[in-house]
């Protein structure tokens, strides 16, 4: 009975002294173990995207010389035309008022007229006999001209009243001709609708707008935390919605002086001359983006932003240091220019240097679920 006894505590006693040990050994490892990283070579930029459309640098609005209603419509949207290539018909619509006045300055001058045809030539016969001075003559001589002018000019106007032109002119308003070469790219009116010409109360009414799709332009907003880093003839690259994967190159032309309230921040408007090439057929109004890069450092040290820890006191950057297994120390970093996502590393750690991953996360299963879990 005894020896049972002593053959139990020895069992207890080598149990006690192999769960110490165990103990011992559980603590002497750290809870977790660190995975340590080294520094990279990289190049970092620093970039504004400025969202907009691209546009044709210049479109030409055809507006008529005339009031009248559209007889016919010559071209389609889409269309490339010439200069003086013809657009339009115009059917003049005479205004009674203005035809009334028309007509009474032709009876009006044909009755001036009659009266200065017969003092022309009573007086002609008087300058024949000797009887009034030849300065007298060509005074009553100017009269008459005159009088045969005026009424050339008063049935003029009654013709430009009645059909558009005048018998003399080798182009009639109503023909609507484009002014300058290009694509037609909208036409906001159709057989039959009323048109007005530009006046002092009035813009016009537009016929067509044309213009040459080989020169685009980006036109797009900024805000105001970021106009200050522009400057003309930046590189600007253009990516287009409706083309995916490619890409324009571009030159900053206009930043505007005066920004523009929207949705409370202050917008600023920029234009890019964009480089087009004859891969595809670039249609006015696409959405587009373009990428300005402000700051660029080629090949320089640097660190993930991952693994950058900051003071709680001073909010300086820090990193740690590997000096031993799974033994680390507190490292001051100085950093340059950064993109989000890497940064330039100035002074505080080499290349060779092990830096600690204190925010890996990595998977733990719970309950049969692999969960993420961090350091």
């Amino acid at each position: 009975m005894k020896h049972s006894k002593k053959i139990g505590l020895g069992l207890l006693f080598l149990g006690i002294i192999f769960a110490s040990a165990f103990f011992i050994k559980s603590n002497s490892k750290p809870l977790v173990e660190y995975e340590t990283t080294t520094l990279t070579i990289a190049t970092i930029e620093n970039k504004i995207v400025a969202t907009g459309k691209v546009i044709p640098e210049d479109e030409v609005e055809i507006k008529p010389q005339i009031a009248g209603i559209i007889e016919k419509i010559l071209v389609k949207e889409g269309d490339e035309v010439k200069a003086g290539d013809l657009l339009a018909q115009i059917k003049v619509v005479p205004n009674e008022q203005s035809l009334n006045n028309a007509q009474g300055r032709v009876k009006n001058s044909e009755f001036i007229l009659t009266n200065s045809k017969a003092e022309f030539h009573r007086h002609k016969t008087l300058f024949d006999k000797g009887i009034i001075s030849q300065q007298e003559f060509n005074s009553i001589e100017l009269q008459y001209n005159q009088a045969l002018q005026d009424l050339e000019n008063a049935k003029s106007d009654l013709q430009i009243i009645k059909i558009g032109s005048s018998g003399g002119s080798g182009i009639a308003n109503t023909n609507i001709r484009a002014t300058v070469t290009g694509t037609v790219l909208e036409i906001p009116v159709k057989k039959g609708d009323q048109v007005i010409q530009a006046n002092t109360f009035n813009a016009g009414t537009t016929i067509a707008t044309i213009a040459d799709l080989n020169i685009m332009i980006f036109e797009g907003k900024v805000d105001e935390a970021e106009v200050g880093k522009l400057s003309q003839d930046m590189s600007l690259i253009v990516t287009l919605a409706a083309i995916e994967g490619k890409e324009y190159t571009a030159k900053l032309k206009f930043i505007a002086p005066k920004g523009i309230e929207e949705g409370g921040a202050v917008q600023f408007k920029i234009e890019g001359e964009v480089y087009l090439d004859d891969e595809y057929f670039i249609r006015a109004g696409y959405s587009a983006n373009a990428s300005i890069v402000t700051e660029r450092r080629d090949s320089v040290i640097a660190i993930s932003e991952a693994l950058l820890q900051y003071d709680l006191k001073t909010k300086e950057p820090y990193v740690e240091v590997e000096i031993g297994e799974q033994e680390f120390e507190k490292r001051d970093i100085e950093l340059g220019l950064s993109d989000g996502v890497n940064a330039e590393v100035l002074s505080g750690v080499t290349k060779e240097d092990k830096i600690k991953i204190w925010n890996k996360t990595e998977p733990e299963k719970r309950g049969g679920v692999s969960v993420k879990i961090s350091n």
